[in-house]
């Protein structure tokens, strides 16, 4: 009898054991990577073993009963014990996810491991006649002295199921389109070529009185550190240092020197994703820089085709993602989300503004850095002006090196502002002081406070920024804001947090309520931004109001600056920001680990089920608002309501969307402010039936309370 694994559109017919032999040989050359090809050689043979049933060949031919193939090979490696049992998780979940190991009652259909080895098969054992089991080594590497022995095994099977996925992808996409269409860009060799290229007029500028003549130096340095054994890299740079391009050029640098495969930026804002992406296209070529978070769309066009096919895999030089993304990846269970962990070895793994890892999964995000670093040959840097103080998160042989030259001295010189203390004040004083400013940027805690005080003080030339507008019109205000600022017209901003990080504005003065020490820092990095005013010129007042807001998530870091400030320690100094953190951890203790991830890995019970669902970096519970105020939302509206929520759809929604709280959501649904869109009630997508709830100076305003009456 002829076996089969797959018949195209085009009724050609792929034979099952070589789509078996394709699979692990390809599983085999990704986990290569790590030393560990026989693993992934091994489970590519044996994944799709239950496909020799009878009756999954009826489903071929078709039959329209579903047949279990996934299990089969599950159960031949967990029989064999020992180093194949590790396989079993990846080729049971090979389709539908990683499974918690689970209980030895738990029935075959609870999902778990133990209870899928209880499910009753259709007969596979025709395998035999056409596949030999191969045989393991114990281990590919050993942990090192130490180790979290369960978390070192959940990490090792993480990455042979993405080399399984991975490689069963290619091979069936191959296969069943006929042809590959994936184009994996330049070699590192290449892209150094074109970053010298790019860079090589800067160098000969070593004039250290000037702002250029820095950024050089600074480049410079992180060029030569490139030459460094892999490890963990800091680059502690004062904003104007030009981090952006040092950083590219020590990770182009050192992976050419350690023949890595790719640069992976992570970064925690989609604004600042989509700049520095520009930047590295512009100097590197569209073609090898893939950005890869919400906000992009390459399906748009088919000749990003092969760009949209990288988004699955990470299969580019160059990836700039989030740090939802990056983290949410190595924890989910998914083969989709899976897939690419395998492209994160090797790597460069760069963090930009590092401190903004969320403190309630520190502790596991460290856990798995540790693990790319140790075992599966990634060198990874941590990239901001303020320092998240992870010594004593680390094993204690870790050990991390500066990238930035004469770090101390840098801050001095790019130093552009003085910030000033003013504790408490009231709204009234913080209003009077506004009104006597000519460019000031004000950030508040809440965008209720901030619409607030906006209402209280605009006029021509006072501008208002915060969620509560969706991305076009927030965009088209900043350009304005810009244009003000720069043809130096009165210009006054009333924000929220957003414009902290990855919003190149440039004020004489800014007010910052109190928060986070390195939010305070990432405000004054919005003064005197250009260095076109000395530093006695340009201030940044930290305030407290009489009646102050602690945000969610954030009291204790707010509490940890208070006593900071109260102890006139200067928040601009380097080992002020180290404390800062020292203390922030140490009150956090176990909470760094808020939902017990490390702990779903123990005495060989891998919960990598329940671990994915509790492993969510972004927590609010919010609701996305459509306001149709727009002709391009009022379009997309039509079309959603006629072909329904369509990935592409929900894509380009989401620019003309503002996401809402519960709260806030339940008071505008109930006075009937807001509409479902298609009928569908376990959407979280509204549409805004009260449009003059939205303002062009404002956006959605916060300030509905039960029982207002809604004239229609």
């Amino acid at each position: 009898m002829k076996y089969l694994a797959h018949i195209n559109a085009k009724h050609d017919e792929q034979l099952l054991k070589e789509h078996l032999k394709n699979t692990a040989e390809l599983a085999g050359k990704f986990a290569d990577n790590f030393g560990a090809y026989e693993w992934g050689y091994c489970c590519g043979l044996l994944h799709d073993i239950g496909k020799y049933s009878l009756k999954f060949q009826e489903r071929l031919h078709g039959n329209e009963e579903k047949v279990d193939h996934s299990t089969a090979g599950a159960k031949v490696c967990w029989d064999k014990k020992g180093a194949h049992q590790f396989l079993s998780y990846c080729i049971a979940g090979h389709h539908a996810g990683l499974p918690d190991t689970g209980g030895i009652s738990d029935m075959s259909t609870q999902g778990t491991m133990l209870g899928r080895l209880k499910k009753s098969l259709e007969d596979y054992q025709r395998f035999t006649e056409e596949i030999e089991i191969p045989e393991l080594k114990n281990l590919p590497f050993q942990p090192v002295e130490g180790e979290n022995l369960d978390f070192f095994a959940s990490m090792l099977i993480r990455m042979i199921y993405s080399c399984l996925v991975d490689a069963d992808y290619l091979d069936t996409e191959r296969f069943m389109d006929g042809e590959s269409i994936r184009n994996n860009g330049e070699p590192i060799e290449k892209l150094f070529e074109k970053l010298e290229s790019h860079i090589s007029g800067w160098l000969d500028n070593d004039d250290l009185n000037t702002i250029n003549g820095r950024r050089t130096e600074i480049l410079k340095h992180c060029l030569e550190m490139g030459k460094e054994q892999k490890g963990i890299f800091r680059l502690t740079v004062p904003t104007g240092g030009g981090k952006t391009v040092s950083s590219l050029a020590f990770a182009l640098k050192h992976a050419k020197e350690h023949h890595m495969e790719r640069i992976i930026y992570v970064i925690p804002y989609t604004s600042i994703i989509e700049q520095n992406a520009k930047i590295f296209a512009d100097i590197l070529g569209q073609n090898n820089v893939l950005e890869c978070h919400c906000a992009v769309d390459y399906e748009l066009n088919e000749e990003l085709k092969p760009m949209q096919l990288a988004t699955e895999n990470w299969d580019k030089p160059v990836i700039v993602t989030t740090s939802v993304q990056f983290f949410e990846s190595l924890f989910s269970n998914k083969p989709s989300k899976c897939r690419k962990l395998h492209n994160m070895t090797n790597s460069v793994i760069i963090f930009d503004e590092a401190q903004m890892i969320p403190n309630d999964y520190l502790k596991p995000c460290i856990s798995v850095l540790e693990q790319l670093l140790r075992y599966y040959g990634s060198s990874i840097v941590l990239c901001t002006a303020t320092q998240p103080a992870l010594k004593e998160l680390l094993s204690p042989e870790i050990k991390i090196r500066e990238l930035c030259a004469r770090m101390d001295e840098q801050f001095s010189f790019f130093k552009r502002v003085s910030v000033k203390n003013l504790d408490k004040i009231t709204q009234s004083e913080l209003i009077q002081r506004l009104e006597q400013e000519n460019q000031a940027l004000c950030i508040l805690n809440t965008k209720k406070r901030a619409q607030n005080i906006y209402q209280r003080i605009k006029r021509e030339g006072v501008y208002h920024l915060s969620t509560a507008m969706y991305p076009v019109h927030r965009k088209k205000v900043l350009n304005e804001i810009r244009e003000r600022l720069q043809k130096q017209e009165k210009c006054i901003v009333v924000s929220t947090s957003l414009v902290e990080a990855g919003v190149d504005l440039d004020f004489q003065t800014v007010y910052r309520q109190l928060a986070g020490a390195d939010s305070i820092i990432q405000a004054a990095g919005r003064c005197n931004r250009e260095g076109k005013r000395t530093e006695t010129e340009c201030f940044t007042y930290i305030f407290k109001l009489d009646q102050q807001e602690y945000v969610q998530g954030q009291r204790q870091q707010m509490e940890v600056t208070e006593g900071l400030l109260e102890e006139n320690k200067n928040l601009e100094e380097l080992n002020t920001i180290e404390q800062y953190f020292e203390m922030l951890y140490h009150f956090r203790g176990d909470s760094l680990d808020k939902k017990g991830i490390l702990k779903k890995f123990r005495k060989g019970n891998f919960q990598f089920a329940s671990a994915a669902r509790e492993f969510k970096l972004i927590e609010e519970k919010t609701k996305s608002i459509l306001v149709p105020k727009e002709e391009a939302a009022q379009i997309l509206l039509s079309q959603i309501r006629i072909k329904g929520f369509t990935k592409e759809l929900v894509r380009k929604m989401g620019h003309y969307c503002v996401n809402v709280y519960e709260n806030d959501f339940n008071k505008m649904y109930a006075l009937g402010m807001l509409g479902e869109i298609t009928g569908d009630s376990k959407t979280d997508c509204y549409v805004l039936n009260s449009l003059g709830k939205y303002t062009d100076d404002m956006g959605l305003t916060l300030d509905s309370e039960y029982g207002e009456a809604i004239l229609i």
